[in-house]
């Protein structure tokens, strides 16, 4: 197995407060890995940094063995980084599947006197992009759907739409923020489901932060736990649950 990211001891201060600290973790290709960690622990954090959000004040990030410490966001959606975000970021205005189509331009070009004139290239390679859209959204269960305006889904179906247009930039890493927030049990157990066909189907590499432990311990084969934005604790569901360091983080002294 090859390493598709790795952090090496990275820090990330906002004025005197470390939101990470000495932060090293890998993660090889075809991966599901989980980030758990109290409210505060500094996981969303680790996400902005690897996506170019934030810079990282001290230390390294590697995507595919080369440094991404300088890169802007849409540079590092351009090597193949994907995300979805704890707050849904949708077109609520668009439809569902101009949603996805938006999305899945990224990896197409034609020049922009084709996109404003709709001539050349343009009128073949926005059939490409429908056809592979709703495929997309037929593989999350959502094609039924395609010109309802996404601000109208029910919510566990915006969450789906989300990681659909994530996929659709053709990620080799896929970055899932908190994506069962807000739903129900069955909502999460069907979330479940999906997050390991794609990542099986779509050979994906999966990192992940959620909050429902049942969740994290169910899909994740290997789990980061962090507090104070430092690692606690890596390895196993088994292992985590049973690390003294995450039972204090979560359950307090005994």
């Amino acid at each position: 197995m090859t390493v598709i990211l790795e952090l090496k001891e990275v820090y990330k201060s906002f004025g005197g407060v470390h939101a990470v600290e000495d932060m090293s973790f890998k993660i090889e290709t075809g991966q599901l890995v989980g980030l758990i960690g109290p409210n505060g622990a500094g996981k969303t954090t680790i996400f902005n940094l690897i996506t170019g959000v934030y810079d990282v004040t001290r230390g390294d990030i590697e995507f595919q063995g080369n440094s991404i410490n300088k890169l802007k966001t849409y540079q590092a959606i351009s090597l193949g980084i994907a995300r979805t975000f704890q707050n849904l970021r949708l077109f609520d205005s668009s439809t569902v599947l101009e949603n996805v189509m938006t999305a899945a331009q990224q990896p197409h070009n034609y020049s922009f006197i084709e996109a404003i004139s709709h001539l050349g290239r343009w009128h073949k390679t926005e059939k490409i992009i429908q056809k592979e859209s709703m495929e997309l959204l037929e593989r999350v269960g959502l094609a039924d759907r395609a010109d309802q305006k996404a601000g109208t889904l029910p919510y566990g179906l915006q969450r789906r739409l989300e990681i659909a247009r994530a996929c659709s930039l053709r990620p080799e890493l896929l970055l899932l923020d908190e994506p069962a927030a807000g739903m129900n049990s069955e909502e999460v157990d069907q979330l479940n489901v999906l997050i390991r066909d794609i990542h099986k189907d779509f050979n994906l590499t999966i990192f992940l932060i959620e909050h429902h432990m049942d969740m994290v311990m169910k899909i994740c084969p290997h789990i980061i736990c962090m507090n104070f934005g430092a690692k606690i604790a890596e390895g196993s569901p088994d292992y985590i649950q049973a690390h003294p360091e995450v039972l204090k983080a979560y359950l307090g002294e005994e």
